[in-house]
């Protein structure tokens, strides 16, 4: 199973929806994370955190969005953002 983390699109918005930390519980239950490179950013997380905790960093989001099994979102995700989701994914937001 895949999760994503997208960054999120609302102006204003900090918060990231997974930590490294929380990225590395993933990663030691079986699960593959891929992350969307600048995340964490507003968080102060970067990149290179997430690595570290055993996430892959990708850089298109499209392509992220229709290649997991489960988004995690802060924000509800965007009508575009829906489109691009694979079909029976699940977005947890």
């Amino acid at each position: 199973m895949i999760i994503a983390i997208t960054k999120e699109l609302n102006q204003g918005e900090t918060r990231v929806a997974a930590t490294p930390a929380t990225v590395k519980k993933f990663i030691k239950a079986g699960l593959k994370v891929k992350v969307e490179s600048g995340a964490g950013n507003g968080a102060f997380f970067r990149d290179n955190d997430y690595k570290e905790s055993g996430a892959e960093i990708v850089t298109d989001a499209e392509s992220l969005l229709s290649d997991v099994d489960i988004v995690l979102k802060v924000a509800s995700p965007t009508l575009e953002e829906i489109g691009q989701i694979k079909k029976d994914a699940i977005t947890i937001s």
